[in-house]
């Protein structure tokens, strides 16, 4: 085998297997109608009936939905397990070794975590006279996670606020959802921890281009009417009904390799080429605009590229602004991996507000747009001048 000599000619030549795919992504389960005042009040005066409302009447919500949580944790004999410095995806690693179904709750996790909540606020008229108003703040208050496993998407987290609007986070994984639809069609697969070395690449890909909103809005429907909520029947029935939107996306293309070196040699090319100061710890290229660091005038976000080699294992990170780029080399199973991690503010969500949270985009937006973004900076990252010109060591240039 011709080893290749430049990062172009790894990618041009030596790839033997290749798969883009949606990896986790982290979604805002919200409800549109009580992100603002008026409607966190229309759904207390005009919906239940009260004389006005106040986060007195949001207190016995919380306390009924904090024992229906106990209350389901007992009835199925669940572990209410008290997150502290333990990482939560270790904890959910020791349940799942442990699970034998095809679905179910592996248990529910507590934890105080910061969230935007509803505080009445005494304002008064111009005569003097009072009245109550309703106002965002931050509070430290109890999340409940449910760790569960779907017969669909595998393992995924949905975890509550106990206070109103009582808005909740959903984790799923693209990846373990493509695997047991795989399995489910009869397509054989080599399966890594998060992803695909080997199989019928032309149908593996077909399934990872099926995922889209209505699956991921079924799983949640599906779960909302397992676990416990606030809402009643009669609050769901008047409208007032979760949506989701993106938080967060990480889009990943496998590409594993015919050789271990040519992984090594992909990235040796790529810190001699793009950077030329040897095989450094860390480096850092400067964007080609101007960043104001401090003041009002601030340039948000970060801007750099670090090549890291931490130990034997290379990878390249490109940050731009609230997105990043990933690149690894897995030597073991002879990969090379890329993976972007796109958050809301990169495009996937319109605003900061949640009343302008964009809902799960189309599936063509998504290819599109940031999946096609993080596949072409991938790929166009090898594509530098060759220093030897197109040579190899002791030739030269005829003429």
């Amino acid at each position: 085998m011709t080893l290749p000599r430049s990062a172009a000619d790894v990618l041009s030549g030596h790839v033997v297997f290749e798969i883009e795919s949606i990896d986790r992504m982290y979604l805002n389960v919200w409800q549109p109608r009580l992100q603002h005042g008026a409607g966190a009040a229309a759904f207390f005066t005009s919906h239940r009936g009260h004389a006005y409302a106040s986060t007195a009447l949001m207190d016995p919500m919380t306390k009924a939905f904090v024992a229906d949580i106990h209350h389901f944790i007992g009835a199925r004999g669940l572990d209410l397990v008290h997150f502290g410095k333990e990482r939560k995806d270790e904890v959910t690693q020791r349940y799942l070794a442990g699970f034998g179904g095809a679905e179910g709750v592996l248990y529910v996790g507590r934890a105080q975590e910061k969230a935007t909540v509803w505080r009445t606020q005494r304002r008064y008229h111009a005569d003097g006279s009072s009245y109550a108003w309703l106002v965002k703040t931050s509070a430290l208050v109890n999340f409940f996670y449910f760790y569960c496993v779907d017969a669909d998407f595998g393992p995924f987290f949905l975890k509550f606020c106990t206070y109103f609007p009582y808005t909740a986070k959903l984790c799923i994984n693209g990846h373990e959802w493509a695997k047991r639809q795989a399995a489910r069609a009869g397509i054989g697969f080599e399966a890594l921890d998060n992803g695909f070395a080997a199989g019928d690449a032309a149908a593996l890909q077909a399934i990872c281009d099926r995922l889209g909103p209505p699956d991921i809005d079924g799983l949640l429907r599906k779960w909302l009417r397992i676990l416990p909520h606030p809402f009643t029947a009669d609050d769901i029935a008047a409208g007032y009904r979760y949506e989701l939107s993106i938080l967060q996306a990480e889009f990943s293309l496998t590409q594993v390799l015919d050789a271990p070196a040519a992984g090594r040699i992909f990235f040796e090319q790529v810190i001699r080429d793009n950077l030329d100061i040897g095989r450094p710890d860390q480096a850092a290229l400067v964007f080609g605009r101007r960043i104001v660091r401090k003041g009002r005038r601030a340039t948000p976000g970060r801007f750099r590229t670090r090549v890291i080699t931490s130990g034997v294992v290379p990878s390249l990170h490109i940050d731009y602004k609230h997105s990043k780029v990933k690149q690894y080399h897995n030597c073991d199973m002879r990969s090379h991996a890329a993976s972007g991690c796109v958050e809301r503010r990169a495009g996937l969500c319109q605003g900061r507000s949640p009343g302008q949270r964009r809902k799960t985009c189309p599936r063509r937006d998504v290819r599109a747009g940031l999946l096609g973004w993080r596949v072409r900076s991938s790929r166009e990252s090898p594509r530098v001048p060759d220093p030897s010109g197109g040579h190899r060591r002791g030739e030269g240039r005829a003429g």
